[in-house]
Parts: C-alpha cells; structure tokens; sequence
C-alpha cells in the first residue's frame, strides 16, 4: 500500500490511533535517488509490456531474447521483468534484424558482434587520443 502525503510535514503526521507516527527519514545517498538514474541506460525501468510496446514488439519476443541470452532483464521483487534503454535498443535492433528475415539466433550473434566491435572501437579511441 503506498500512503500519499497530504501536508508540507506528512513524513511526521500521525496515523491510525493503532498505528504509530512516521520518522523522518534522512535523504537516500545520491547514487540511490531515483532523479539519479534518468540518465542511467542500464537502470531498469521499463516493464515488459511497456518495452514491447516501445520497440512495437510482442512480449514473447522479449522472452525470447532473454531465452536466447541477447539481454538479460533484472526482476523486480516480484519476479517481473525490467529492462533498461540499453537493453531496449538491443532489442529493437533484433526487432529490425528478424523483420528483415534473420532467423533470431543469427540476429542475437550479429547483435553481439556489432557491440562487442563498437566497444573495442571506443576503447581503441580512449587509449590513442592525445594527452591534453
């Protein structure tokens, strides 16, 4: 149950007459706020249905993504999929791949290739450029 503050000071009001006040609680660490991971690709913050619809998908070829190991999503408490603006490209990227008439293990691999290369052409443009 998720309980909405009325007042500038809800954190502090009283509850039930069972049910004893509310702490204050101090602010989370800054890593942890939730404004601090929406500009985290890898936060995950979509739904399964929710990424199905952004990359216009069904849900079942999500599973089969996750089944054929090309992303991973976290779970959530409740054992649902979550997926992050990362994982959701990759899965767009298979989604146009598999259109196009690439059976889906070869759109995963092709997929993997083409990070892993731009990974290592990343890393081949830190270790090259010029100390300032």
């Amino acid at each position: 149950m998720v309980l909405k503050a009325r007042g500038p000071d809800a954190s502090t009001a009283p509850g039930p007459p069972d049910v004893p006040p509310r702490k204050k609680r101090s602010m989370p660490p800054a890593a942890s706020r939730p404004a601090d991971n929406l500009d985290d690709d890898d936060y995950p913050a979509y739904t399964m249905g929710r990424a199905a619809a952004i990359i216009g998908a069904t849900q079942g070829f999500l599973r089969a993504l996750d089944e054929a190991e090309l992303i991973t999503p976290q779970r959530s408490p409740g054992g649902h999929r979550r997926y992050s603006r990362y994982q959701l490209r990759l899965a767009a990227r298979a989604r146009e791949l598999v259109d196009s008439g690439t059976a889906l293990d070869a759109a995963c691999r092709i997929i993997i290739l083409e990070d892993q290369l731009a990974e290592a052409q990343r890393i081949n443009a830190e270790l090259t450029e010029e100390p300032k």
